[in-house]
């Protein structure tokens, strides 16, 4: 009876391809959606991650994110030094700063400033260059993926800030020594390192310049015992890494609207998904009572007809759900180097098959109402 069902399916082939390829379309827009949401979300966290060295982040209890740092007193570093279980505690200066080019071209960068004599929080990787040439005079260091794009010669009309190219930051000259590279980031501006005295001489004069203080726990130390200890010491609060990774992700998702906008294109998807199918089957099952009928005359019980229905529906779900899954897939690879965050996790496919078996289900049990109901004596009707 199962081949049957399927042969009744496949027999009308417009709807057949019309269910199919709904329930494709739904399946693509729910895994995509989730899949960027998800890339957006690691990406907020990505300077973090690069500065991973760190066991903790000190910083002001106000802080919300990553990119927010309400400045500190320098006299913050040595009493984080002086608390038990720090191994070391080094300071770290970020801000937006304004940035002129060779040619002209104002942007806005990341000034991020590290610890002069240890260079710890530096770029995860270097490309060209050394962390080491950051001390020589004026030296920054770019990123190597984000500067033909972040750091263009607008004015010029080609090419982009490189090694060796001067350019202001602040109206304080600088050298580009060397590039990074980095974990791509949720924010646009590039992100530039130089030391820690440095970015401190062209930032703003302010009272307080220290954003956060980075610690790294003696071994043996559980890092959430020392960053109690630190915030009893100091009234500062202090993060691991996936903490402030969380704070961070959680304020971008929810503060800026997006958790809400991709929300909704999932939510569009599964409606979508619901109405073609809901309504192709329900069309399809009306079409097909006759055969219905006929089958029940000749002994079929209402489970039978019951199990047609959802192997018909399951199997064009199951095969919509593949092509869907594939498309999003191969839009994932296109979008790779487009800068748009997409990340699949094993729980996105899973989310989309739960959806999309939601999906079906609710689907059939629309077209289970003709077919209960139906009389075998309908076959004989003209």
């Amino acid at each position: 009876m199962n081949r049957v069902a399927l042969a009744m399916l496949m027999g009308d082939r417009l709807k057949y391809f019309g269910l199919t390829f709904g329930i494709a379309f739904a399946t693509l827009l729910i895994v995509q959606q989730l899949s960027i949401l998800v890339g957006l979300a690691s990406q907020t966290g990505a300077f973090i991650r690069d500065t991973s060295h760190a066991d903790l982040w000190v910083m002001d209890p106000q802080v919300r994110f990553s990119q927010d740092p309400h400045a500190l007193r320098d006299t913050m570093v040595s009493r984080v030094r002086s608390v038990k279980g720090v191994h070391w505690a080094l300071p770290l200066y970020q801000a937006f700063l304004k940035a002129r080019l060779a040619d002209g071209t104002r942007t806005t960068a990341i000034l991020v400033g590290i610890d002069d004599a240890t260079l710890m929080g530096g770029p995860p990787e270097m490309i060209r260059g050394a962390l080491a040439d950051l001390r020589r005079d004026k030296a920054v260091i770019i990123d190597h993926d984000a500067a033909p794009t972040k750091l263009r010669y607008k004015q010029r009309g080609d090419g982009h800030v490189d090694v060796g190219h001067r350019f202001d930051i602040n109206d304080n000259e600088v050298e580009v020594v060397g590039t990074y590279r980095g974990s791509r980031s949720f924010f646009w501006d590039p992100v530039i390192y130089t030391t820690y005295s440095r970015a401190i001489s062209m930032a703003p004069p302010e009272r307080r310049l220290l954003s956060f203080v980075l610690v790294k726990c003696a071994p043996g130390e559980d890092a959430a015992e020392v960053a109690r200890r630190i915030e009893e010491t100091t009234g500062l609060k202090a993060r691991t890494n996936d903490d402030f990774i969380g704070l961070t992700s959680d304020y971008i998702l929810h503060e800026t609207g997006i958790l809400i906008n991709f929300g909704m294109a999932v939510a569009l998807g599964f409606i979508v998904g619901l109405l073609v199918c809901g309504q192709m089957l329900y069309n399809f099952t009306v079409d097909s009572l006759r055969a219905y009928g006929a089958l029940k005359a000749m002994g079929a019980t209402s489970g039978r007809l019951i199990a047609m229905v959802f192997v018909q529906v399951l199997s064009v779900g199951g095969i919509g759900y593949g092509l869907g899954l594939g498309g999003a897939c191969l839009m994932g690879v296109a979008m790779g180097d487009s800068g748009l965050g997409f990340r699949m996790t094993w729980h996105i496919p899973v989310a989309g098959a739960v959806g999309i078996l939601s999906i079906c289900l609710i689907a059939a049990l629309l077209s289970l109402t003709r077919v209960l109901r139906l009389e075998p004596a309908v076959v004989f009707k003209v």
